[in-house]
């Protein structure tokens, strides 16, 4: 049995629009201009408390006390609360993969606060799929920690080998790695393919049809050690490459 272990922000979600507004709407409270969705989104993924922090670095231009952190964390969770799902949708082809794969045992592992993580999940139906859920305050760590993934593979009675750690970021894959598990990365994330090459991801994806059919193929040899990487290879628009979608297989040096 393979236990199967989502990021949220940038894997299952787009939330990219209601995490912008609810930075914008903190900063504004506090007095500070603010920031383009592009500078908001870089600060994403390793928890609400260093997302206030960078913002507020940000706006500042200059670092912001303990006392100001605490208070721009305060503002930042009632707004985003209040906007949590004006503009958050899942990605295409999300919600029918959790369906295909319901055989699996699935947890979220997400660096979001854990009672903004459960709100999402019911608001868009898709709580049941999942075994176990951890938030960035579930545990004394978060990721990259590999703490959270051997929580959830626990609470999904799978060997951690036997897991597969799905994300968006280095945050996710370096998680995955740190806790012995074959990584994926979602090019169609908030990050892209050059963080997550640069990362080590295992496997890449462009869809969730493609996630689906990638999890058939076998990636670990029987001692639990990487058979091969399988890179989802995308054609550059302008190289000659393999067919979208085409697997390359590359050997580990």
């Amino acid at each position: 049995m393979v236990g199967l272990l989502f990021d949220l922000d940038g894997t299952l979600i787009d939330s990219r629009a209601d995490l912008v507004t609810g930075v914008n709407l903190m900063l504004g409270e506090l007095g500070w201009p603010g920031l383009s969705a592009a500078r908001v989104i870089g600060f994403v993924g390793e928890g609400a408390r260093l997302l206030v922090e960078r913002s507020l670095r940000a706006a500042m231009v200059r670092e912001p006390t303990g006392e100001e952190i605490d208070e721009g964390l305060d503002a930042f969770r009632v707004h985003y609360r209040a906007h949590l799902l004006d503009q958050t949708r899942l990605y295409p082809g999300a919600e029918v993969a959790l369906d295909q794969l319901r055989d699996h045992p699935k947890a979220i592992v997400t660096n979001k606060p854990y009672d903004l993580t459960i709100a999402i999940l019911d608001g868009l139906g898709i709580r049941t799929h999942f075994s176990g859920v951890l938030g960035g305050d579930s545990l004394p760590e978060r990721k990259p920690s590999p703490a959270m993934l051997l929580e959830a593979a626990r609470r999904c009675g799978v060997a951690p080998g036997d897991c597969r750690m799905i994300g968006d970021s280095r945050i996710d894959i370096l998680a995955g790695q740190a806790a012995g598990m074959t990584t994926f990365g979602y090019l169609g994330g908030f990050r892209g393919r050059d963080e997550l090459v640069e990362a080590g991801a295992d496997v890449l994806f462009a869809t969730f049809p493609e996630l689906v059919s990638l999890l058939g193929l076998p990636a670990t040899r029987s001692d639990g050690s990487l058979a091969s990487h399988f890179l989802v290879d995308l054609p550059d628009e302008e190289d000659e490459q393999p067919q979208h979608g085409q697997l390359q297989e590359q050997r580990n040096q």
